[in-house]
């Protein structure tokens, strides 16, 4: 069993000390993740040792996967310019930021619960459908939902050339933190952490390669306007984000300060969808509006966004995305078509 000195001793020659190292786990798998805490003026330049640190804790006999993030607090760069793609399509090349991606969409929420990750994923396969070559990127650092809605197997994804190869499934590739760490540790990590977590997840994955790029990651993010949303806004030109709410009034407060975060962040918000949004009884017919009916849709014509459209209260919904299966409704279909639109639209400006 791997033990904490190991991992100290592995990093000795590094100069780093055990002052330096915070938040150490060691799994019963053999994962290892830890902080290193660096001179914030420095930070940029430490990407040799954060990568050092790694390649000498993947040595010690019993280590199966190594994370280490570096926790230097340093101000967020200006925005990244967009990049200017092919007019006819998504059919060539352009990057963001370096990476082999043309375009990252954000399915967002104000708050917990309103089915975002269900829609997130949906939406991905929806375009895969199209004909796209789609990521589905779990961004919700805490409480990863794609390893068990994708259908995905839980296991630990491989590295090559040092970067992390997603897993795939249906035809979507897939990166989550819950694929790295063990399905029941609670992670406490601090805002840096998370923030660096997603910025690997995104610069250390193979998405793609010059010849052939992802034309679409769907980035589900955790509900709220914290450190995550802030980190992809920041580092790397988001192309658009929807926005997901259910009807009642509660959601809808969250949902409008989650619009606005975006605009703050110069991200285009493609629009919002209602979830929940009625229950016909699968006994008698009846139909229910439990939380409410309607409220997003009025919500979006006060924020001047597109209303995209609105799912059932569904039994059949729920069972397929506990399931890992993909769920069959036009809603999915027509989010996909309008995204596509827009980055046509995008494309050609």
């Amino acid at each position: 069993m791997v033990n904490k000195d190991d991992i100290f001793e592995a990093l000795k020659p590094l100069g780093l000390t055990p002052d330096d190292i915070g938040g150490l786990h060691i799994t019963d798998f053999g994962q290892v993740q830890f902080t290193i805490e660096v001179d914030p003026e420095k930070g940029s330049e430490l990407e040799p040792l954060r990568q050092g640190a790694e390649a000498a804790v993947n040595k010690i006999a019993g280590v199966t996967r190594t994370m280490a993030i570096l926790t230097a607090q340093k101000k967020a760069p200006d925005f990244m310019p967009r990049v200017a793609a092919d007019p006819h399509g998504m059919n060539k090349n352009p990057k963001l930021n370096n990476l082999p991606i043309k375009h990252i969409i954000a399915i967002a929420s104000g708050k917990g619960g309103v089915g975002k990750s269900t829609i997130a994923v949906n939406v991905a396969h929806a375009l895969h459908k199209s004909g796209l070559n789609v990521g589905l990127l779990d961004a919700d650092i805490y409480g990863p939902s794609v390893p068990m809605m994708s259908g995905a197997e839980i296991k630990k994804p491989e590295t090559i050339d040092g970067k992390l190869q997603p897993l795939e499934k249906n035809g979507l590739k897939l990166m989550s933190i819950g694929f790295i760490t063990d399905g029941d540790q609670a992670l406490i990590w601090r805002g840096p952490m998370v923030q660096t977590a997603l910025y690997q997840m995104l610069r250390d994955v193979a998405w793609g390669s010059d010849q052939n790029p992802l034309d679409v990651l769907v980035a589900d993010m955790p509900p709220g306007t914290g450190d995550a949303q802030l980190t992809l806004a920041q580092k790397v030109p988001v192309s658009g984000a929807i926005i997901v709410s259910t009807p009642q009034d509660i959601a809808l407060i969250d949902a409008r300060k989650a619009v606005e975060m975006f605009r703050k962040t110069d991200v285009p918000i493609y629009g919002l969808v209602e979830n929940m949004s009625t229950h016909i009884c699968s006994k008698c017919g009846h139909e229910e509006h439990i939380f409410g009916h309607g409220g997003a849709e009025k919500e979006a014509q006060v924020l001047g966004v597109d209303f995209l459209g609105a799912l059932p209260l569904d039994i059949v919904i729920r069972k397929n995305s506990d399931a890992g299966q993909v769920v069959e409704s036009d809603i999915f279909k027509t989010i996909s078509k309008m995204i596509i639109k827009k980055l046509a639209v995008e494309d050609a400006t």
